[in-house]
């Protein structure tokens, strides 16, 4: 983990971006055309409803501490320093792909670049996790906010990170890019950092609803640019995480989450379109919504991703047969015996079947699970996919 900032963070922070923007300025830059053929699109199939010979799977938070190399490359230095450095970023997204099967890499970066990208300081506190030395308190506080974003000069180490790992992949598998969704980064961003409650963030809702819309359409406006340069350095597929979903009832989500996700999906689309950039599967995970499935399978993403705490049966009930599911093994499963892996994983494909599936986790990896571990997920699923299908 990263060292809190003391006094002055905010100053180095900028400092730190404008010395990013100046290297990348003074740079050779990768161009992003030629890249390497595809040679695994199961994923990419997969997420568009075509035909598979196997279910396709990857991890959430697949590029992490529970690697002892991501450690070694991670060590002593500054948690947002590696997000800015491409290369690092492009390390990290090959090793798991270097260990296990998998089909589709993720870039590494972390979603809170964005409130960055915003003008505000966030750090990576040891023990603690991301911390907002100065968070929104107050509705004025929104005017210390840029108001217009100009994406590659704040954003461009990530592209850059995009363009290098996509050439650095060969055309193994598919390179997925993703942002964070308005209201979870609202949360951070008035919370100051993690929260059981988010009673700071919600509050806002309750007593600040315009003001709550005007901070939820800036995020929208910057994560809708920011995919979209995310496509032109590479990307093949793209997630949004609304991670704090879960912190909202029916009622607020349809007015402070859900508009903005429909939005994006549209917006990114439609922007895509006009640059002549690739039309590339978008997929939508809000963690603990489960009152929503249905709304998000009409929210413009190919792929709704489900967490671990409702039934594959009772998901596909509510998506119907034209979506995508992605899921949705509870990460905890992976401390379970490899044989006991295998048989649960068995189980989660059974409920889904192996066509419009996507395996993944209901969450991300945890940083104390056995990369062996890790392994027999990924195995079990190929292994007994390619059995079913086999066999049908």
């Amino acid at each position: 983990m990263a060292a809190p900032a003391g006094r002055g963070g905010a100053g180095r922070a900028e400092a730190d971006r404008g010395a990013g923007r100046r290297r990348m300025e003074g740079s050779e830059r990768l161009v992003p055309k030629g890249f390497p053929k595809l040679k695994n699109d199961t994923f990419l199939r997969a997420a568009r409803g075509e035909e598979t010979e196997y279910t396709p799977v990857w991890c959430m938070r697949q590029a992490g501490r529970y690697l002892p190399e991501f450690r070694e490359t991670r060590a002593a230095q500054d948690f947002f320093a590696t997000c800015r450095s491409p290369k690092v970023c492009c390390e990290l997204t090959l090793q798991p792909l270097r260990r296990f099967p998998l089909d589709a890499a993720i870039i590494f970066s972390d979603i809170l670049v964005v409130p960055q990208a915003l003008g505000m300081d966030v750090v990576m506190a040891p023990g603690k996790g991301p911390t907002f030395p100065e968070p929104l308190k107050e509705v004025e506080d929104l005017l210390k906010l840029r108001q217009k974003v100009d994406v590659t000069a704040e954003l461009g180490y990530v592209f850059q990170a995009i363009t290098l790992t996509r050439h650095s992949l060969e055309g193994k598998v598919p390179l997925i890019g993703f942002s964070g969704a308005p209201w979870t980064l609202m949360s951070y961003m008035i919370e100051g950092g993690g929260s059981t409650t988010m009673a700071k963030a919600k509050s806002w809702l309750y007593r600040h609803p315009d003001a709550s819309h005007r901070l939820l359409r800036l995020l929208a406006d910057v994560i809708t640019d920011y995919l979209v340069g995310q496509v032109a350095a590479g990307a093949q597929a793209l997630q949004l995480f609304e991670s704090h979903a879960g912190h909202l009832g029916p009622e607020q989500f349809q007015d402070f989450a859900l508009p903005y996700i429909r939005d994006i999906a549209r917006d990114v689309k439609s922007k895509l379109k006009a640059e002549a950039l690739p039309l590339v599967p978008m997929i939508v995970f809000a963690k603990d919504a489960h009152y929503a499935l249905g709304d998000l399978a009409c929210a413009g993403y190919e792929v709704v991703g489900l967490d671990w705490t409702i039934r594959p049966q009772e998901a596909r009930a509510q998506v119907g047969k034209d979506i995508t599911l992605q899921g949705n093994l509870d990460p905890c499963a992976l401390y379970s015996p490899k044989e006991k892996i295998g048989e649960l994983v068995k189980k989660m494909l059974e409920g889904f079947g192996t066509q419009r599936y996507i395996a993944n986790l209901g969450h991300g990896l945890y940083p104390d699970m056995s990369p062996e571990h890790v392994g027999a997920f990924v195995e079990a699923v190929h292994a007994h996919s390619r059995h079913v299908n086999k066999h049908s």
